[in-house]
């Protein structure tokens, strides 16, 4: 397994991905673009997992085994067979080669087929040097995220994607760089205290069932916090102003009940890449804001956002997605030769916009 510094870059590296790429899956209408960060990290599954280990701590493997039980001993997981080396031919499984401790620091649990429904393995938080948890599409996996998480005290990387999992009880690690919740079935609030994790890059929760506003805490994310993805939930309440700190690259909060000054995302000195702030109830003056000069997808249709569209629109040479319908917007939309991929219907049912694609202003 990539040491501690090489894992770190491939972190950034994802992120980077995750950010700058998603675009290719978000304008397809039925494949949920939340979910491109965990298909990433499943294609670099084999590039990070060494072939050529002949070892395996036997303290991890019986743990792996205990694992196995305690999901029911699942098919796909025929290859978890104890005769055999657990780093070298085991699914999902990779161990530590660099430093020859062969310490079992990466498990990935996608699309194991449960034969019925059970909770996260309580064994899994026995493999103290995991740096790298990753759970995915396990429909039958239930129940809460274990408090004793905690006990992961290497874990850099934490993915429990598409599963039952529904309650939110996460505990903090210190040493975690990324969150990815997305598609479970978590509830309740969102949890104030992720701020202080120091090196923290990105969360999402998209497409749960989680209710109130968003922490005024995280205003308060490192410099190297980029990635606010909280779509598809039943967030409500204002927007907290602390927000305005961050310089995040992609920030997708649409389909909730968030209201009041979403203007806070934007700045002409941030680098921003997507906005994303659609079905929701955001109202703020749009003639105001600055734009990023890399912005390439802008989407805040059906808000209750007024105002004149800003001219640095015009400007903007990334821009490649644009949606300002269904607000209470006026005046002359911006003429560039980069707007001109935008039909009317991305400026329709607004109060009183005017010009091309729209009909002429009047005089």
């Amino acid at each position: 397994m990539k040491n501690t510094s090489q894992m770190h870059e491939l972190s950034q590296r994802l992120v980077v991905l995750f950010t700058t790429e998603k675009k290719i899956i978000s304008n397809r209408k039925h494949f949920p673009s939340s979910i491109l960060l965990p298909l990433l990290i499943l294609a670099t599954h084999y590039l990070i997992i060494p072939s050529n280990s002949e070892k395996c701590h036997p303290d991890d493997k019986k743990v792996l085994l205990q694992i196995k039980i305690q999901l029911g001993n699942p098919t796909n997981l025929s290859s978890w067979d104890p005769t055999t080396d657990c780093n070298r031919t085991w699914y999902g499984v990779g161990c530590d080669t660099d430093t020859q401790t062969y310490r079992v620091n990466y498990l990935s649990l996608d699309f194991v087929n449960l034969p019925q429904p059970v909770p996260i393995p309580p064994s899994i938080t026995d493999l103290h040097f995991l740096t790298f948890l990753f759970i995915y599409r396990t429909p039958n996996l239930v129940g809460p995220i274990p408090t004793s998480i905690s006990k992961l005290t290497k874990l850099l990387y934490l993915t429990i994607s598409n599963t039952s999992v529904n309650a939110n009880t996460l505990s903090q690690i210190k040493t975690l760089l990324t969150i990815d919740f997305t598609n479970n079935k978590l509830t309740g609030p969102l949890p104030d205290t992720l701020s202080s994790l120091p090196n923290f890059g990105g969360i999402s929760f998209d497409g749960n069932q989680l209710t109130g506003p968003i922490p005024e805490s995280y205003g308060s994310f490192s410099n190297s916090f980029t990635v606010l993805s909280l779509s598809r939930n039943q967030l409500s309440g204002k927007i907290p102003a602390s927000l305005a700190k961050l310089n995040l690259t992609y920030v997708n909060l649409s389909q909730n009940m968030l209201e009041g000054d979403g203007s806070v995302f934007f700045g002409s000195k941030k680098q921003t890449t997507e906005i994303v702030l659609a079905k929701n109830l955001f109202a703020f003056d749009i003639g105001k804001v600055e734009l990023a000069n890399d912005l390439k997808q802008l989407d805040l249709k059906r808000n209750k956002i007024y105002g004149t569209l800003p001219e640095g629109l015009s400007e903007l040479k990334f821009l490649h997605y644009f949606n300002v319908s269904y607000n209470n917007l006026c005046g002359q939309i911006p003429q560039g030769t980069n707007l001109r991929r935008f039909d009317e219907y991305c400026y329709a049912h607004n109060k009183c916009l005017c010009g091309s694609p729209l009909p002429a202003c009047k005089t």
